[in-house]
């Protein structure tokens, strides 16, 4: 295989994800987010999720020495995080952003209906353009969409 991917295959990887999320990590006074390619859980027991993240993004070294992340599912309509989390953008994304802290200290996006806290339980480098967390799950955060809007 080429490495190239067909049209067809990519869509189709694609349409696995459902929701758009956010990956944030913290380190010392730097902090990092970027738009995930795909998460999903991926074990119960105990509680994992698995987060894909373009190789080379400057989060990384983020997650490698704070050893923590957090994932904040973005709603379809948010433009402003897709902005603030883009490619073409220079300083701290969260400026100007409300965020929280759980147990990890990760920041999450206050805004956030759903909010995932994790430890880094293991670190794939698949030698591809993407890379591999799996998360374990040590807090969460849900809202009801009314509390969001407020």
């Amino acid at each position: 295989m080429t490495g190239v991917m067909p049209d067809e295959v990519r869509a189709a990887l694609d349409a696995i994800a459902g929701d758009r999320f956010l990956i944030t990590s913290a380190f010392e006074a730097r902090r990092e987010g970027t738009i995930c390619s795909w998460v999903q859980p991926c074990a119960h027991a105990p509680s994992l999720v698995c987060a894909a993240v373009r190789r080379g993004h400057p989060i990384e070294p983020l997650i490698r020495d704070s050893h923590v992340f957090a994932l904040c599912r973005i709603e379809p309509d948010d433009r402003r995080t897709a902005r603030a989390f883009g490619s073409s953008r220079s300083g701290d994304p969260f400026d100007g952003i409300e965020v929280e802290r759980l147990r990890t200290g990760a920041p999450i996006l206050r805004r956030a209906m759903l909010a995932l806290d994790c430890e880094v339980y293991r670190h794939f480098d698949l030698e591809a353009d993407h890379e591999l967390y799996i998360g374990l799950v040590v807090g969460t955060r849900q809202q009801q969409r009314r509390e969001r809007e407020r």
